[in-house]
């Protein structure tokens, strides 16, 4: 089958390269942009697992061919696929408004951006007067983007479950044709309407974020009752109406799309005319998180932080991604350098674009090396959970800091054994 995929998001990206390797022809359309320039040099602008040798494998093959928005789709395609970025909504109706109207086949449009509700209605209303022209039965249908960042590629050919918004049969058919390679363990595709596809998408993020702000308050609590959060988090989950899935509490959540589909969600209730009082609240629970790392340092140094000298463990705002989009660790260091903190840090990925971001500092040194990073430090702060981070060498780390003092804002390590170690522990409500 032959498919033209728009867009430069990661869903995208994605999308084009899995629907390819299932033996699909694929164009994938890109604006101008930084991610135009990368592919173009053959690089790939996400690390993500397996994408590049992918990508690359596909491209070799030419079942992937890059072009730019202005390249129409191919003659024999009947599929578009739209996973543009959320503030491209006039590029989408552009895309679609211009499709051909010379075909004997109908138009399926897929989208798969993260628009507000109903846009997939308003495309399905540009696209039938633009194909009145030819009295054929276009159909627009939305499949969320629900993948996962850090496993993007994983959770798109192992879904574990497809929300697909469509009020045409014919188009739900052949959207299961098109997941079919990637629906075999069992049918995870849900069928709604369009408008509950879009809803269901933010639902769920504001669902998520709330069960994290919720855990981050409790563990915030836990450390006045003087209890481990992490008991109550398995007493918690050992409970099967809730379940064990974000209740890990630590120092706060980031991500472009995360934040900003939690934000769209309020947004939408506020224009309803509701008022969107516990999404804002976990927006704002979230935000004082971000600082908590911070809190625990200033207590630990009675108020006086200037001239010392902190490392930092992971600034993206996940593992296995280079992305720093509201990373917690980025409010934490404004917070230090505002004391007068000098600021080492090291990550696996993210080092260049934190470099960007900051600009040239005197009060911030990258390291390529993480102990290099921990050396002479009054305070170790792990803020991304890399699994490079969960079992260090102590015996180094604790001969190169000049204070053994560790600030755990993901809870991976064990209080007591790193107490045993000779350090200073701080965790996220743990004992």
């Amino acid at each position: 089958m032959h498919l033209d995929v728009y867009g430069d998001t990661l869903c995208a990206l994605v999308a084009a390269t899995a629907l390819a390797s299932s033996g699909n022809n694929v164009q994938l359309h890109v604006p101008e942009g930084n991610v135009a320039m990368q592919l173009a040099r053959r690089e790939c602008p996400f690390r993500e697992p397996g994408l590049a040798e992918m990508m690359a494998e596909q491209a070799e093959s030419g079942r992937l061919l890059l072009c730019t928005m202005q390249t129409p789709p191919h003659q024999a395609s009947t599929v578009v696929w739209l996973a543009l970025s959320p503030d491209a909504l006039e590029l989408a109706h552009a895309v679609v408004t211009a499709l051909p109207t010379d075909r004997v086949q109908p138009w399926l449009v897929v989208n798969q951006s993260t628009f507000a509700v109903g846009t997939s209605d308003s495309l399905q209303q540009a696209l039938s007067a633009r194909a009145e022209l030819s009295d054929t039965d276009c159909a627009v249908v939305s499949l969320p983007d629900l993948l996962i960042e850090g496993n993007a590629l994983q959770s798109f050919m192992r879904a574990d479950s497809w929300l697909l918004g469509s009020e045409h049969l014919w188009a739900q058919n052949l959207v299961a044709e098109l997941l079919r390679p990637f629906n075999r363990r069992r049918d995870a595709v849900m069928v709604m309407s369009s408008r509950e596809a879009e809803f269901s998408k933010l639902a769920i993020t504001g669902m998520l974020a709330t069960r994290l702000s919720y855990m981050n308050d409790m563990a915030n609590l836990a450390d006045t009752l003087q209890v481990d959060i992490e008991r109550v988090r398995q007493g918690m989950g050992a409970d099967k109406r809730i379940g064990d899935a974000y209740l890990y509490p630590g120092c706060g959540f980031g991500g472009l799309s995360f934040s900003r589909d939690v934000m769209s969600l309020a947004t939408t209730l506020q224009g309803s005319g509701m008022q969107p009082q516990l999404l804002d609240e976990v927006l704002r629970i979230n935000e004082r998180q971000k600082e908590v790392l911070f809190r625990k340092l200033w207590q630990h140094y009675g108020t006086n932080l200037r001239g010392r000298r902190v490392a930092i463990w992971g600034v993206s705002f996940k593992p296995e991604t280079s992305r720093i989009d509201n990373s917690p660790a980025l409010k934490l260091m404004e917070a230090l350098w505002a004391q007068g903190v000098e600021v080492h840090v090291h990550d696996p990925r993210a080092l260049g674009v934190l470099r960007e971001w900051a600009g040239e500092r005197d009060d911030l040194v990258l390291h390529d090396d993480p102990y290099e990073a921990a050396a002479g430090a009054d305070a170790l702060m792990l803020v991304t959970e890399w699994k490079a981070y969960w079992s260090p060498d102590l015996f180094r780390l604790k001969m190169s800091m000049a204070h053994p003092l560790l600030l755990d804002g993901r809870n991976v390590w064990d209080p007591d054994f790193m107490k045993q170690s000779g350090f200073d522990y701080l965790g996220i409500g743990r004992r």
